[in-house]
């Protein structure tokens, strides 16, 4: 009863003062009048009628319920001009907007387990049953974990392409050959040859499809384990294999029909302002790998322009404790000009694509070229700094988000894009099992980002050649010939800053990636600041740019690897804590300053003064407070103090609200690798494995090595994939690709050097034969 008087004295209150709210409510009828006890039933006509109202702020409160929208729900600037609004749940009451329909079914059991039912619904690729997603029909059957849950070589051999009656709108998903990323394909038909498909244009980096990495779905013949489903939509029919505890007679089912739930959009000089959006589940749209994308200038993406929510030409707007889910394509897209938006407190898991984009337009940046490959010769190259028009997000907020178990479909994605925009701050986000990066910059345009306080870790599980953050640089000054560009940037050095206008903060993040870098600094990035990270695995990679400060940052089990350092680059590599010797390759200079480090083994330090540079540099035992209990810092002996470190604040990683915390998972913590223990049989774990190196002549002899290098399995525990190779305890393993392992930093080295290749290849000994062994990393 207060909870409605007091609704009541807030409708006459805001009535009076130029506001007006609208209840909606799953038993409303869009003649009521809209107010708590006489809710509408529809939320277009709340919107609608917000549109004519002369009030100058709308509320619309949702009751609880499901929602179908059978088409996205529009908010143009043209209707909503000089007005606010806000699209809440009702007193955290549970809502979920859904893009599917609603099927009513009257099943017939057919042969080898399979129902069918004629249905009104003629299109839809994604299937829920009592609100769970099924698996459409492919080959191979699902497998859960694996790359695209399960792949196959075979997918499109003739043998397979000649059991299929009419695969028509079937659809092959593949890896780009090299793993960057994803690339798609719908089949238009077969003939004598084969299968007949077009697509792949979803990748800007275009390749063959990988030869293993592939699989097929949406074909009939491919129906034939519990779980899979196929629509016949030409002929009315819903085909289903049900699981053997399952009733479907009693059961629920939805097939999602559109990609967008909610579009908010402005146009030049009329953006649209002040819409929040609060409380609501998204959930039920379809998939949008085939629909049309464009190329983002020279990084590796092409991009949907669209998602769940999508705004754009905007200002003042808020997404705010929302829940994505079950979505076929992105979650939240920040479209071209977008000023001042919040994108926070949200719970974004289990979806086919991004989780958030902010991407501006491509036209905003001068002299852009859209192919690796291409670039603007000097002569003709528009040499005014920064952008050109206003189609481009700035000073947006991305905060305290939980997000998860995204790119189901799509692997070029992240769980926070960002591309051609200035000034983007992303903060205590929890972002884990992504496909690719968790964060991703596509480009220098225009910089100024603030990417801290994050806690990423199981990333670029399905690809490669990547890193948990990760950023490209391909901006004016770049040119894909190595010698060109040098040679261009020393001759016209003003080039450098001309997109990159702003310096990107990295700092205060918990970044862990077992399959690439914790921080990826690829081709050409510059203007960056990265200090006070804790990097799990993956270590820190700058490949060819300028101007970055790398300071005060742990790196766990791995070091700094430098690749393709210009002369003159101005890079600084100061007062960090390292495990292991640098990994350069292809330096021309090592940078204005690497010096004042700290090492946690005196002949990692000793190989790295070779090269010439950690004058200053100390080494000692690496010890941290309490490591095992996600405890950082370092312990007060430390020697890492002698050189200028500052311990890193804990427990700032990550999401903070506690709804989101209580959800969040943890990175796991590998065994501290490096130690200068004098134990001399020390063990160490390895691809969860625990090892030790080979100890003097008695190891030698009882394995017969042709010398005392090498390290020795002791205890395989659950390492899956050291069992698949065929490799048993008591192996040791000698050396990798050819190079033999002296040390357990060589180990690591040659692990992280040769991962790229997914398997690593050993020459081992048993019973004091050689054997060779491929190892599959995990």
């Amino acid at each position: 009863m207060k909870i409605k008087l007091l609704t009541l004295l807030l409708f006459m209150v805001t009535s009076v003062t130029g506001q007006q709210t609208y209840f909606i409510s799953s038993c409303g009828n869009d003649s009521a009048d809209g107010s708590l006890d006489s809710p509408l039933l529809h939320i277009h006509e709340a919107i609608e009628r917000g549109e004519n109202s002369d009030d100058q702020e709308i509320h619309v409160y949702i009751r609880e319920g499901k929602y179908y929208l059978d088409t996205s729900l529009v908010i143009d600037a043209d209707k909503w001009k000089n007005k606010r609004l806000t699209l809440s749940a009702y007193n955290n009451e549970s809502v979920v907007l859904s893009g599917a329909r609603k099927l009513s079914l009257n099943w017939v059991k057919q042969k080898n387990g399979i129902w069918k039912s004629k249905t009104e619904a003629g299109k839809g690729d994604q299937l829920f049953v009592d609100g769970e997603k099924r698996i459409l029909a492919r080959y191979p059957n699902f497998e859960e974990g694996a790359i695209f849950n399960g792949t196959a070589a075979d997918v499109i051999a003739p043998a397979r392409v000649k059991r299929w009656k009419s695969p028509e709108g079937g659809f092959i998903h593949t890896l780009h050959a090299r793993d960057w990323g994803d690339m798609h394909y719908v089949i238009t038909g077969k003939d004598d040859k084969g299968v007949l498909f077009e697509g792949g244009y979803q990748n800007n980096r275009p390749s063959n499809m990988h030869d293993k990495y592939r699989f097929v779905e949406n074909i009939y013949e491919e129906l034939d384990a519990p779980g899979e489903w196929f629509l016949d939509g030409k002929a009315g029919y819903l085909y289903y294999y049900p699981y053997s505890d399952e009733n479907i007679d009693d059961a629920v089912f939805e097939i999602a029909e559109i990609p967008s739930l909610i579009k908010i959009k402005g146009v030049e000089n009329e953006w649209i302002s002040d819409v929040t959006i609060r409380g609501i589940c998204f959930s039920q749209t379809s998939r949008t790998f085939m629909a049309d994308y464009e190329p983002l200038l020279r990084s590796d993406w092409a991009i949907y322009r669209g998602a769940a929510v999508f705004i754009e030409n905007a200002e003042r707007c808020r997404i705010e404790d929302c829940e994505f889910t079950g979505l076929g394509g992105n979650a939240i897209f920040l479209s071209r000009h977008i000023d001042d938006c919040v994108v926070k407190g949200n719970y974004i898991h289990q979806i086919g694509a991004s989780a958030v984009c902010i991407v501006g337009d491509t036209s905003t940046v001068r002299s852009g070229v859209f192919k690796y490959e291409h670039s603007v010769p000097y002569e003709l190259m528009d040499k005014v700094p920064g952008p050109k028009n206003e189609f481009y997000p700035r000073q947006c907020l991305v905060e305290d988000n939980l997000i998860h178990d995204i790119g189901l479909i799509e692997k070029q994605v992240a769980g926070v894009q960002i591309q051609v925009a200035r000034g983007i701050n992303v903060r205590h986000n929890t972002i884990y099992r992504v496909p690719r990066a968790a964060i991703n910059i596509g480009d220098g345009s225009f910089g100024g980002h603030v990417i801290e306080y994050n806690d990423a870790f199981a990333t670029v599980l399905e690809t490669s050649d990547h890193g948990a953050f990760n950023s490209w640089g391909r901006d004016r000054f770049w040119h894909p010939s190595y010698e060109k560009m040098s040679s261009m940037v020393a001759e016209h050095p003003e080039l450098i800053l001309l997109d990159a206008l702003f310096t990107t903060y990295i700092r205060y993040n918990r970044f862990r990636c077992d399959h690439g870098w914790d921080i990826d600094l690829d081709d050409g990035s510059s203007n960056f600041h990265i200090y006070g990270n804790v990097c799990l695995h993956g270590g820190i990679k700058l490949r060819e740019g300028f101007n970055r400060v790398v300071e005060n940052n742990i790196l766990i089990n791995n070091t700094l690897h430098p690749h393709l350092w210009f002369q003159n680059c101005g890079d600084i590599v100061r007062r960090n804590v390292f495990t292991q010797a640098y990994l350069p390759i292809e330096l021309k200079s090592w940078g204005k300053m690497v010096d004042y480090n700290f090492f946690s083994s005196e002949n990692a330090l000793k190989q790295v003064q070779k090269d010439g540079t950690d004058a200053h540099s100390t080494s000692g035992t690496l010890l941290f407070d309490d490591y095992q209990h996600y405890n950082f810092a370092l312990s007060n002996t430390s020697k890492a103090f002698e050189i200028g470190f500052e311990n890193i604040p804990q427990n700032v990683f990550g999401v903070y609200s506690p709804r989101l915390k209580r959800k969040a998972e943890k990175p796991e913590l590998s065994e501290l690798l490096v130690s200068d223990s004098a134990n001399t049989n020390q063990t160490y774990l390895w691809e969860k494995t625990e090892i030790r190196l080979v100890n003097g002549l008695g190891d030698r002899s009882a394995y017969g090595l042709p010398d005392e290098k090498g390290c020795i399995i002791l205890k395989m525990n659950n390492a899956v994939n050291i069992q698949d190779a065929g490799l048993k305890e008591n192996d040791v393993i000698y050396s990798i690709y050819g190079e033999v392992i002296d040390s357990v930093e060589t180990l690591v080295r040659l692990t992280n050097k040769y991962k790229w290749r997914k398997a690593l290849l050993l020459e081992c000994f048993r019973n004091q034969q050689k054997l060779k062994v491929s190892l599959v990393l995990d």
